[in-house]
């Protein structure tokens, strides 16, 4: 059994054989929802205090995944200019932002290379992310230096079909390691599909390429065989996996829910007054759509998880920016027309996974378990929640441990070190 997204955002549970019944094979609805050039229309979001925004990629159909990445669909005219615009600074949180809310390096990554992991192909994505880097003065990263490779899911030059709404997700997660590893290489492994397989074929294969940082900003409703993914796909000592925990409230995406990986929630970032030069609170926009949380059905608890409310695997364990009210500035030009703002735990994920790039080498073999031994190393999220929920820790920020934002956002490098 998988869930799928409806027309609002819940999530409904569909199995294969109740598929076939109605006519269709998974091979076709699987087809029909991801690989078209062109995404179906999707409903926007709308949020008091923000802008109205769509899902970058269709819902998943049974089986597959979808990426956590939300457009912000309002954005200025102005910024929506093709190229480098130096008077037009993007709208949108840009690199030094990032840096200044977490504490970060300004020249971090040297010596690592950081994976994304996401499925299709988005044909512009090398000279897109030349565009952001130099838009903000990043160091250039390069196919002809050696910087960047974009490869297939098996690791040849053979990429899959292209596609305009993963390739926004391709964007904003290239964008994001460039933001806060800008001396990393980094390395696009891309699935020709985006059925679980295909997705944990990549993430092997981005592994046996050298990357020690994967970062995987999509996912689907849990499953039974889950367990088997965990061991197949996500089983990679001493290397930092990082997911999105989902971008639909309450409820358990996978693979985030896998013990094996670092589940990455969501906040709402906004600049401040205060010491720090910023505040933080949990994403949340409706009852439907926030930061996603919650206790895995399937998974077993790490050892090193040790909230008393959920027998098995709590999601999540770190959390960072993904709000559009409060989002990013990304550049996308195959299915978009330049400069762009987009939130989601998408942004989140490809976040994170460069803090652990800037940290150096994992020496933990999972090492998401760092977290736990350094949580006074965060910025505790103490306020909001994305609904109501038995224990309320599950969506609900209060101080230490919660469910959307985990232990906290990054507040240097120390809790992501070995």
């Amino acid at each position: 059994m998988r869930s799928i997204l409806s027309p609002t955002g819940r999530r409904t549970a569909i199995s294969l054989a109740a598929v076939a019944v109605l006519g269709i094979s998974a091979a076709a609805l699987a087809t029909a929802a991801n690989a078209t050039g062109a995404p179906t229309a999707k409903p926007a979001a709308k949020s008091a205090a923000g802008p109205a925004w769509t899902r970058a990629c269709d819902a998943p159909a049974p089986g597959m995944a979808a990426c956590d990445a939300l457009h912000v669909n309002n954005v200025p005219e102005h910024i929506r200019a093709q190229g480098v615009t130096p008077n037009a600074t993007p709208s949108g949180f840009g690199p030094a932002d990032l840096r200044s809310a977490y504490n970060l390096p300004a020249n971090g990554g040297a010596g690592q290379t950081v994976a994304i992991v996401d499925a299709y192909n988005d044909p512009n994505a090398a000279a897109d992310m030349a565009t952001y880097r130099s838009q903000f003065g990043l160091p250039a990263c390069t196919v002809a230096s050696g910087c960047f490779k974009q490869v297939g899911q098996t690791g040849t030059s053979t990429l899959p079909a292209n596609n305009t709404g993963w390739a926004g997700e391709i964007s904003l997660d290239l964008d994001m390691v460039s933001a806060i590893a800008p001396n990393a290489h980094i390395i696009l492994v891309e699935a020709k599909t985006a059925s679980m397989a295909n997705l944990g074929i990549s993430v092997n294969e981005a592994v046996k390429l050298g990357a020690k940082f994967v970062s995987n900003s999509y996912g689907g409703g849990e499953s039974s065989a889950d367990t088997g993914y965990d061991t197949k796909y996500f089983n990679h000592p001493g290397v930092a996996i990082t997911a999105s925990s989902g971008d639909g409230g309450y409820g358990v995406e996978y693979p985030a829910a896998s013990p094996n990986v670092n589940s990455v929630g969501g906040t709402a970032l906004k600049k401040a007054s205060n010491t720090r030069g910023w505040t933080e609170s949990v994403w949340s926009t409706s009852s439907t759509e926030g930061a996603g949380s919650g206790c895995s059905a399937y998974e077993p608890k790490p050892s090193w998880q040790k909230d008393t409310g959920c027998s098995k695997r709590t999601v999540a364990d770190v959390s960072a920016v993904a709000d559009p009210a409060t989002g990013v500035a990304v550049y996308q030009t195959y299915g978009g027309s330049g400069w762009a703002v987009y939130g989601g735990t998408s942004v989140a994920s490809p976040l994170i996974a460069a803090v652990y790039a800037d940290a150096g080498t994992p020496k933990a073999a999972i090492p998401a378990a760092n977290i736990y031994s350094h949580t006074s190393a965060l910025n505790d999220v103490t306020t909001g929640a994305t609904t109501t929920c038995t224990p309320s820790y599950l969506c609900k920020a209060g101080t230490g441990y919660d469910g959307p934002t985990g232990w906290g956002t990054p507040n240097g490098l120390t809790a992501f070190t070995g």
